[in-house]
């Protein structure tokens, strides 16, 4: 009996959000390990300003997961939330007498990690990968020994 991991995990990444890291770390350290019904109600009370990118982030990884794997919205929960400092952006702002006073604004890029709990880890691929081989649709080449052409084989 073979078994294949099956993919119950889905991610959705969210790259250059225009907040600093440690704002959103404050939110992201709440929600990690809920579930998702729970999370959306978490991030909706919150009165922080990072709460809107990583409840869009959120929503958009349960898509991912009933797209991708048609599971339901009761059964994901979130596994991995992680924040990464991303690029600053610098721009300059004029001052009197012909000076310049930079403004740096940090970046963030937020993971969110699913998980469908309802799905097993496991899937028996004996039969399906035995009766299916994905080599067999393959096309060969064979040198005619007697003839200097090639022969192409469809299989």
């Amino acid at each position: 009996m073979l078994l294949r991991k099956k993919k119950t995990e889905v991610c959705a990444l969210g790259r250059h959000i225009s907040i600093s890291a440690d704002k959103a770390r404050r939110v992201i350290d709440q929600i990690r390990g809920h579930s998702y019904e729970e999370t959306l109600m978490i991030l909706e009370l919150m009165p922080y300003k990072a709460c809107y990118p990583i409840f869009k982030l959120v929503y958009s990884a349960a898509a991912n997961a009933s797209y991708t794997m048609g599971s339901a919205e009761a059964n994901l929960v979130i596994i991995k939330a992680e924040v990464n400092e991303g690029t600053t952006v610098k721009k300059f702002k004029p001052q009197a007498r012909g000076r310049s006073y930079a403004i740096k604004k940090a970046t963030c890029h937020i993971t969110i990690v699913v998980k469908d709990i309802s799905l097993d880890e496991y899937e028996d691929i004996s039969f399906y990968s035995l009766k299916n081989p994905r080599w067999k649709n393959t096309t060969i080449a064979n040198r005619d020994v007697y003839n200097s052409e090639v022969v192409w084989d469809k299989k």
